[in-house]
């Protein structure tokens, strides 16, 4: 090697003995103090194994303290918890007969109920209560096998008897802890129990709760889990020489913890020792809290699988946990620390000689370095660095030199620098000119570039927009033409575009335009809807064409706007056709309040009349058909009422599946053979809120309707599914109104008859509107269905599918859990007239009792009072609700209150009825109503109810009604019935 400077004489000289001296004192060092630290590190090394070992044990021993101390604990609690628990039953079991028996209930109806209370009682998933009396029969139990069985030969699988030692523990020491063997609920496995049984003796019966201790041990385990995983941080934390560690196993040789993933978790049993040739397990235990250490062998991780490493292990055993620690360490490594703490001195001592070295030839390089700096600041100045400097500051010759050489090098420098001033000041000038001509060029193509973008934007805007735009110059042809406007004549925009008008819409239509478009260039804003079609469809655009101007105040051009209205006329109508419908219903719902008054008056006097002419074959002749006619009117009233939404509804929660089991087996047998009835449910299909009666007639109504138009036989369809409204699809589904978007359940019926006439389409849901022949239909089938549907929260809309008819109804699909829909309900009614109603006895034991009668009609009241004088009552009567109440206040011992609901002046029927339940506690109650909106009231509660019209017999049973719930009340607290 070369060096950059040559050394002197005295330097050589000097650097040897330096070198020399260094030398020396390394050998020294080495040879008196290695050995012995050696031999100290080994030492420390072997201590640091034992230490770490025993600190271990002592932590290992107070986490099993810590569990031991959390099983008492747990165990202690839940003694206490199950005393409460079985302390709470008896508490309940007082309270709640006490309750009951204040309500009458007798022992054996009250004990029933007690143990089917308790049966569902749960302290927690696993523990529960059971009752058993004195012989050993369990009363109360959750599990259905066990409940109400005879225990005395049940035994465990050790064969034990369990309830009979549990009764007869309770019995003879009054309470006590019991362990024994009991499955869990819902399973068959038998696990350790720990039960408290206690006796109550005033009642003849045993109750206990228990607790599995496969819980409490479930939590043991898991203490010790969380032992291993601290006692495996805490090893995470200890080192051992290099190589050495700590781990723990169990008697059965399981590696609970160990550094090495391929053993921790393993079994280790057969793996011998090479050194005793026994299994290393049985050495390990062997020497465990002996002192002394495990001497065998083992692989190293730098020679796997090479069993001749020499390894010693101390091994402490921990009887709680039944646990072995070890600490496991090479007798290389306890070497290796002694060798490397030599290598590193060795290390040092070589490094403290190259630097000794290093500091001569630092010296001699201090010597000689001005000449060197002087030499590179020359080379600098030849390669054209003019600011270069020696930086030499001495006082010696060598200084001297130094500064008269920086100073020329200075005015050499500012010679060349002016130079190159006056050159930089005339490329600045041209770098100007040039930068002003770039920024203009870039001005300009940013100009075109913005440009061309909002050209692009607006025709993208013009395209986006929901609407057809053109526009049209002063020759009627098309200067622009955005996506839709194309698109509405089935062209591209680029093929519009150039294009005479008349061409693009056609000879019909542009005639029918021209004069909008001719006054549009003379000046004049058009605004005029047109109607055509489209793919067979209907087409309404509103059309707007408005002149555009140039700078002289001339027409240059027409601006074509036109919007689809189509969607917008067509819920115009079916909202214009709804209020129709809601309008009839009004009317219809008035007629058939005021035609149940007239029929009642008829019926009435037709049957009172029937039963005292003296010639039967001339009542049948002539009365018979009179009274049939009047229950028809009552049929159709009621059908009225349906179409007007007035009917009382008892809306329930309805499974489908349900619903459509109960339609087949009823429209099966009514439909011939060459009609097939194919019903399909789609899976998961969810509930409805419906009265299933009023639902079934509707469905029923569908389906004959359907048979009829079947004369040739076919495949009659009932399909049931889930359907979802979007609210963006919800106006085109052509329902009798929009339907709310959300989940419904859609109900149709799909036949293979001739479908529906398109007047049928339109008129099909109103009231006395049928395509039957005549004397084959009132009309008022679809009617009635159209008002369940409206009253029940539905839609439905009538389609012709196929060579068929579809009549298709969505309701509201509910959840199981979820709140009712708001349908409107009706308490309990006595049948009408216009079905038979079964015979009642009058009541007994209230010959001469005095009605109250209020009914504002007085021809219906006369007949209504003879019925009741016939029935054997006196009768005193009111014209309204005002007369009535002042009645009540001054007659004594009232037998009851016959009301019509719908009285004239401020009082109503029930107002009346609550008065009278306040002043006349002892009156029976019946209300009469022929108008069903009055079923809404709340207050009707369980009141009897009479529809008009009715007969006397369906007035006696409604007494009966009356006095039955009158006998309810009696001995309750509650005075308003």
């Amino acid at each position: 090697m070369r060096l950059p400077f040559r050394l002197s004489a005295i330097t050589t000289r000097f650097f040897a003995l330096m070198l020399a001296m260094i030398a020396t004192l390394f050998v020294s060092f080495y040879w008196y103090s290695v050995p012995l630290i050696e031999e100290k590190v080994v030492e420390i090394e072997h201590n640091a194994s034992r230490i770490a070992l025993n600190n271990i044990y002592e932590l290992a021993t107070r986490m099993h303290l810590d569990a031991e101390g959390y099983r008492q604990q747990a165990l202690e609690s839940q003694k206490q918890r199950l005393e409460s628990v079985v302390s709470l039953t008896g508490d309940f079991i007082a309270s709640l007969q006490d309750i009951l028996g204040q309500q009458g209930y007798t022992e054996a109806e009250l004990w029933p109920m007690i143990f089917q209370q308790l049966r569902h009682f749960r302290a927690d998933q696993d523990t529960y209560l059971w009752i058993a009396d004195y012989d050993y029969r369990l009363l109360s139990h959750p599990t259905d096998a066990f409940d109400g069985r005879d225990a005395a030969q049940l035994r465990d699988s050790d064969g034990r008897l369990i309830v009979p030692n549990l009764v007869e523990l309770a019995i003879n020491e009054g309470e006590g802890f019991y362990p024994y063997r009991w499955p869990k609920l819902g399973q068959s496995r038998e696990l350790e129990k720990y039960s408290y049984v206690r006796h109550f003796p005033q009642w003849g019966i045993v109750i206990g709760s228990g607790v599995y201790l496969d819980e409490i041990e479930q939590q043991i385990e898991n203490q010790k889990l969380k032992a291993l995983d601290e006692l495996r941080r805490a090893f995470e934390q200890i080192t051992i020489a290099n190589n050495g560690y700590l781990f723990v196993f169990d008697p059965q040789a399981n590696m609970l913890i160990h550094p090495n993933p391929n053993i921790d978790g393993h079994n280790f049993a057969q793996l011998n020792n090479p050194v005793s040739g026994r299994p290393i397990v049985d050495d390990l235990i062997a020497v465990s809290d002996s002192g002394t250490e495990a001497i065998y062998r083992w692989d190293s991780p730098e020679d796997p699988g090479n069993y001749v490493y020499d390894k010693l292990s101390l091994v402490r055993h921990i009887p709680g946990f039944d646990w072995y620690i070890s600490s496991s360490v090479y007798v290389d490594d306890l070497r290796s620390s002694a060798e490397l703490l030599s290598t590193r001195i060795m290390v040092i001592a070589a490094l403290a000689l190259i630097l000794a070295s290093l500091m001569a030839l630092i010296f001699a390089d201090w010597i000689t370095e001005p000449i060197r700096r002087l030499s590179r600041t020359a080379a600098k100045v030849s390669r054209g660095q003019l600011n270069a400097k020696s930086g030499i500051r001495r006082s010696d010759e060598l200084g001297l030199l130094a500064e008269s050489f920086d100073s020329m090098v200075d005015q050499l420098s500012g010679n060349i620098q002016t130079l190159d001033e006056r050159v930089q000041k005339r490329t600045a000038q041209l770098q100007s000119s040039n930068q002003e001509l770039l920024r203009a060029f870039d001005d300009l193509q940013a100009t075109r570039d913005e440009l061309e973008i909002l050209e692009r934007r607006q025709r993208m805007i013009l395209d986006a927009l929901p609407a057809q735009i053109a526009y049209i110059d002063t020759k009627q042809r098309f200067v622009f033409a955005n996506r839709g406007y194309a698109q509405m004549f089935g062209l591209e925009k680029q093929k519009v575009v150039g294009e005479r008008v008349e061409t693009v819409l056609g000879t019909s239509m542009y005639e029918e335009v021209r004069p909008h478009i001719e006054q549009a260039l003379a000046g004049h804003s058009r605004n005029y809807e047109h109607r055509a079609e489209r793919n067979g469809e209907p087409l309404i655009t509103r059309r707007m064409l408005l002149p555009f101007y140039d700078i002289r105040g001339g027409v240059s051009g027409i601006l074509n706007l036109s919007i689809d209205i189509t969607k917008e006329k067509q819920t115009e109508a079916r909202l214009a056709e709804a209020n129709r419908m809601h309008a009839v219903g009004q009317m219809s719902g008035g007629i058939a309040h005021d035609f149940n008054n007239l029929l009642t008056i008829i019926l009435g006097n037709l049957l009172e009349l029937q039963e005292k002419l003296e010639q039967p074959a001339l009542a049948d002749r002539h009365l018979a058909p009179a009274v049939r006619a009047t229950r028809r009117g009552a049929d159709i009233t009621r059908r009225l009422l349906a179409f007007a939404r007035r009917q009382p509804l008892a809306p329930q929660r309805l499974p489908c599946k349900q619903l459509l089991a109960e339609l087949q087996l009823l429209l099966s047998p009514s439909l011939p053979d060459s009609i097939e009835l194919e019903i399909s449910l789609a899976a998961n299909t969810p509930a409805v809120d419906v009265d299933p009666g009023r639902f079934e007639d509707a469905l029923v109504n569908l389906v004959l309707n359907s048979r009829y138009a079947m004369t040739d036989g076919g495949k009659l369809l009932l399909r049931v599914a889930t359907r979802h409204i979007e609210p963006a699809s919800a106006n085109e589904l052509n329902f009798d109104e929009t339907p709310a978007a959300g989940a419904y359940v859609s109900f149709s019926v799909i036949d293979q008859g001739g479908g529906f006439a398109d007047e049928a389409l339109i008129r099909g849901f109103e009231p006395f509107f049928t395509t039957k022949q005549t004397g084959a239909g009132s009309g008022l089938g679809l009617s009635m269905v159209y008002g369940f549907v409206k009253q029940s929260l539905g839609y439905i809309r009538l389609a012709n599918h196929g060579a068929g008819a579809e009549v298709e109804i969505l309701l509201p699909a509910v959840e199981v859990g979820s709140e009712p829909l708001a349908l409107p309900t009706h308490p309990a009614h006595s049948e009408s007239a216009g079905t038979a109603a079964p015979e009642a006895a009058v009541p007994a034991g209230h010959d001469k009792g005095l009605i109250l009668l209020v009914e504002d009609n007085q021809d219906l009241r006369s007949l209504i009072r003879d019925q009741l004088i016939e029935l054997g009552m006196l009768v005193v009567e009111a014209a309204n609700g005002d007369e009535a109440l002042n009645l009540l206040g001054s007659i004594d011992n009232l037998y009851g209150v016959v009301t019509d609901l719908m009285l004239p002046g401020s009082a109503q029927g029930i107002d009346v009825a609550l008065a009278a339940s306040r002043v006349q506690p002892q009156a029976l109650q019946v209300l009469m109503t022929g108008y069903s909106e009055a079923l809404d009231d709340p207050r009707l509660e369980d009141r009897p109810l009479l529809l008009k019209p009715f007969d006397k017999t369906c007035l006696q049973q409604a007494l009966a009604q009356a006095q039955q719930r009158l006998r309810s009340y009696s001995g309750s607290d509650n005075i308003e019935h």
